[in-house]
């Protein structure tokens, strides 16, 4: 079954439809840059130019980079514009693309659901926290396999700064830190998370996934397991459609 995913971020909207038997993009996908102010308009906007990009007219699961409550509202926007909190993101996205059934839910949660089902985390129990560094830091938390919602641990006070202030991978860009640098930064922050939540496994998540090689190797003395991401940055598309499709073909 194909079911189109969509991931809103700080700097891109991608999106491609989904092979959820395989896990994986059915097709190479389409990326527009966000819009700045990143407003729910303009943001809809670029959701729509990725669908239409592939003449889509079926379901689509769209994350958003914040706190979705009730399948639909929006209760945070720390690296969107911030008009969009308590806007009805479900009904705004779904009537921008012409009466689409839409479903929405945070970016990483969408991300750990497709890291647990396809990817990384597949077979796991305990507790497994799947971290995505980007333009900030979201979060995934899941125990025996069941997902703990809007967990938001990018957010966590670490020597008086917001965690994903210091830790992100934009921190790391806009400061031009060596992968060494960033890697302490991670390291300590990967600390205080596990000494929040005594994980069996961390999965890092987002863009820098790729590099996963740069980094990993320089992160010491946690106890937890640390893997890279196996769908890397499309975790998101597919944990997107997965959740689609659990509520449009149940």
């Amino acid at each position: 079954m194909k079911i189109f995913g969509v991931d809103i971020g700080g700097s891109g909207i991608k999106g491609a439809p989904v092979d959820l038997d395989r896990g994986d993009l059915a097709e190479e996908r389409c990326k527009v840059l966000t819009p700045h102010p990143a407003t729910p308009d303009a943001v809809a906007d670029g959701v729509k130019d990725v669908i239409d990009h592939f003449g889509w007219t079926g379901p689509v699961g769209i994350t958003f980079p914040g706190v979705v409550t009730g399948g639909s509202t929006i209760r945070t926007a720390a690296n969107v514009d911030k008009s969009w909190i308590d806007v009805d993101a479900g009904a705004l996205l779904g009537e921008r693309l012409g009466g689409l059934p839409v479903t929405v839910l945070n970016d990483a949660d969408a991300a750990g659901v497709a890291e647990m089902e396809f990817g990384a985390g597949r077979g796991r129990r305990g507790t497994v926290i799947l971290l995505t560094f980007g333009t900030g830091i979201g979060s995934a938390v899941f125990t025996e396999g069941e997902l703990v919602p809007n967990t938001e641990l990018g957010h966590l006070e670490l020597n008086g700064h917001d965690a994903e202030k210091k830790a992100s991978t934009k921190a790391k860009d806009d400061n031009g830190l060596t992968w060494e640098h960033w890697s302490r930064r991670v390291t300590k922050y990967l600390t205080h998370v596990e000494m929040l939540f005594s994980p069996e496994l961390f999965i890092i998540g987002g863009g820098v996934s790729r590099k996963a090689d740069k980094f990993l190797p320089l992160i010491k003395g946690i106890k937890a397991e640390i893997v890279p991401a196996q769908l890397q940055n499309n975790a998101g598309i597919v944990g997107a459609a997965m959740r689609a499709a659990q509520i449009h073909h149940p």
